[in-house]
């Protein structure tokens, strides 16, 4: 079976670097179908071998689109993105910049809602062609292929190996938020490509709980909102087997949702434990996401009060195909607490008043620079550009509790004919 399944793998490499139109989907099929049945180390020297061919103009855009999509499913069957993963960033990085010049040139020749990435036509180059001239067609080209390069990009921000990278990288990581946010409107692949950005920015928190006046430092990832969050601090914290504060321990089947597990049809709801509070006493929604929680010289913090009001919410993971953990740290000695709390507001009424916001404010979009913003008169040539190939990363140290890999439930299946048009163009092409 690995040498079925090589040399199918060899075909697809083939057929990508040759551009044919013949052989090309064949030999991706034949990837998916033998790629379930093979150890995972081969899969990882697969995965490996891709990376080159997303750099650069080794390929056809559209080859290059549907690899990706192979290198996300071999991704979900529980391989380790490697290197691969983050070239599928700076993939999408350099055709999310065409992408928006085309939205923003079909905005400007009549508006509307722009065409479907999957049954866009000669009439669209056409018509941005107005306002794009001889760029138009690398930007329609971009717009052709973006939806296949955001799923791929949901795939690799579910990899805790991912986005650690993007952490280590603001840079990238703040031009594919901006990329995302504008995105996100048009098509929604990219709200979930954006809101897996968010979660790569918060990785820890100071947690203040106000009865006992003790402090903790958390570590934490795979968080996709707050009510994931507060039950993980409430295993974390609560009773002899967490830190000992005062409560009821959440039930271990809520606990498991929110790490990895399933939703137990048994236990589908969860009672809450505090108000998730500010330091400067402002409300922490459950809503949000731990990304928003507001910070003192870099650290966020937050503080448990008690509940104004019974609080559930329902036991489910915001992203399913992330797995979760949280784990303490340390407690800060009483002297240091000491002088965090006084550096937190005190207490206030326990329900807001009826003109404040149902949840708090988001943050402010980060938005590329003037001078990064992609442009008409620049576009020319953006897709031959080479990101450069970062370097292999160190392996991430294991969390003490450790998030298995989940091997399905992202990517959909390739559509017909994978791109099986001349060349890997649309039909017009």
């Amino acid at each position: 079976m690995v040498d079925e399944f090589r040399a199918a793998f060899q075909e697809l490499i083939d057929a990508s670097v040759a551009t044919d139109p013949r052989h090309f989907p064949p030999a991706v099929h034949k990837v998916y179908l033998l790629a379930s049945q093979i150890p995972v180390s081969e899969r990882e020297l697969a995965l490996e071998a891709l990376a080159p061919l997303l750099t650069g103009d080794h390929a056809a855009p559209g080859i290059i689109a549907d690899l990706s999509v192979v290198a996300g499913a071999l991704v979900e069957m529980g391989t380790d993105p490697g290197p691969t993963g983050t070239q599928v960033l700076h993939r999408l990085l350099t055709m999310g910049k065409g992408a928006i010049v085309f939205a923003r040139a079909w905005e400007r020749t009549g508006g509307g809602t722009p065409p479907d990435p999957d049954t866009i036509t000669a009439d669209a180059e056409a018509r941005v062609a107005t306002d794009l001239g001889t760029d138009a067609p690398n930007a329609t080209m971009c717009w052709w292929t973006i939806r296949r390069h955001g799923l791929a990009a949901k795939t690799m921000l579910s990899q805790s190996t991912v986005r650690s990278h993007i952490r280590r990288d603001p840079t990238l990581h703040a031009e594919l938020v901006a990329i995302a946010n504008q995105l996100s409107d048009l098509l929604t692949e990219f709200d979930e490509v954006r809101t897996l950005l968010r979660m790569a920015e918060a990785t820890s928190a100071l947690v203040l709980d106000r009865t006992s006046q003790r402090a903790f430092r958390v570590l934490f990832d795979g968080i996709g909102d707050n009510f994931q969050l507060h039950t993980l601090l409430a295993d974390a914290l609560i009773g002899p087997q967490g830190q000992g504060l005062p409560g009821e321990t959440p039930d271990p089947r809520w606990v498991n949702a929110f790490r990895d597990g399933p939703v137990d049809p048994h236990a589908p709801t969860v009672r809450g434990w505090w108000n998730l509070v500010a330091h400067d006493g402002t409300w922490v929604w459950n809503e949000g996401m731990p990304a928003e929680i507001p910070t003192i010289d870099g650290e966020r913090v937050l503080v448990l009060d008690q509940q104004p009001y019974p609080r559930s919410w329902s036991a489910r993971r915001r992203h399913p195909q992330v797995h979760g953990w949280l784990e303490v740290e340390s407690e800060l000695d009483p002297q240091e607490a000491a002088l965090w709390w006084k550096r937190v507001a005190p207490t206030e009424p326990a329900i807001p008043s009826p003109d404040e916001t149902d949840h708090t404010p988001l943050p402010e979009p980060v938005v590329l620079q003037p001078h990064d913003q992609p442009q008409p008169h620049l576009v020319r040539g953006f897709m031959a550009e080479e990101p450069t190939t970062p370097d292999p990363e160190p392996p991430t140290p294991a969390p003490a509790h450790p998030a298995p890999r989940q091997g399905k439930g992202l990517l959909p299946p390739l559509p017909p004919g994978v791109s099986n048009s001349s060349a890997w163009g649309p039909d017009w092409r």
